[in-house]
């Protein structure tokens, strides 16, 4: 039977994968990765890299194919069902990659970003493409560091305090509210920097952007000092590249 592997890799940098991630890679035919067009090659490279540099003699085949579009205006109560659809395209394609490209003795792998559990889609495509029947396979997962790890470790602290609650949540959710009794909350996927909102609380902010890459940035301190300096950086780097990728850690600072 096909075997796929699910192989995070870590936010960036080569050196961050386990050697459980590393043993998956060198026992891998296929690897599967989807093109975000010209805008985000690099993103291709990166993982061109880490094979490389775990998998030094070339010998792996990697298979291209393009990602489909999402519909990013929808929001409100359609935004889930765009995300849907979106995922649904994503699993036609996967799909296909696993039949037409894997032997059915074959291994195949997706090398995701950061840890396979945490706000990626991979694991519930795949699921998607196993209820269909179409075409069966083993998979397993390779946890690997996300980049809220990362991002804590770069900054040299911790996730939470003592006997205080962590809460990990989107820039959606966030722009509808500060979480309810937690005061460390690590924000993901916020296009539209929703921490600005809450500049005016006693609020540290520790920020970064392509962690684990040569175009890694860093900002911490004060929100209130900081948030204008991170939306200036985030602006310069959205222009440079076209594209970022960035999380923070927001720490509100004890009330007594």
């Amino acid at each position: 039977m096909r075997k796929i592997h699910v192989i995070g890799i870590g936010a960036g940098d080569p050196d961050q994968l386990t050697l459980q991630a590393v043993k998956a890679l060198r026992s891998t035919d296929v690897f599967f990765i989807l093109d975000k067009g010209e805008a985000k090659s690099d993103l291709v490279q990166l993982r061109r890299d880490i094979l490389d540099a775990h998998l030094p003699d070339g010998a792996y085949r990697l298979v291209e194919a393009r990602d489909p579009e999402r519909d990013r205006a929808a929001g409100g109560a359609g935004y889930s069902p765009a995300v849907g659809d979106w995922r649904s395209a994503r699993a036609d394609i996967y799909e296909r990659l696993i039949t037409e490209e894997l032997g059915e003795d074959e291994s195949g792998a997706f090398l995701v970003w950061g840890d396979p559990s945490l706000y990626d889609s991979t694991l519930g495509i795949l699921e998607e493409i196993l209820d269909r029947g179409a075409v069966s396979f083993e998979h397993d997962v390779v946890p690997g560091i996300s980049s809220v790890s990362a991002l804590v470790a770069r900054h040299r602290t911790g996730l939470n305090r003592v006997a205080r609650p962590v809460q990990i949540t989107t820039g959606r959710r966030l722009a509808q509210g500060f979480p309810e009794d937690v005061d460390d909350v690590v924000v993901m996927l916020d296009a539209h920097q929703a921490f600005q909102r809450y500049a005016d609380q006693d609020i540290d902010i520790y920020w970064g952007a392509y962690i684990g890459t040569p175009d890694e940035i860093l900002a911490s301190g004060p929100l209130a000092e900081t948030a204008p300096r991170i939306a200036e950086l985030r602006e310069r780097a959205r222009d440079r590249k076209g594209w970022i990728m960035d999380t923070y850690l927001l720490r509100r600072r004890p009330r007594d």
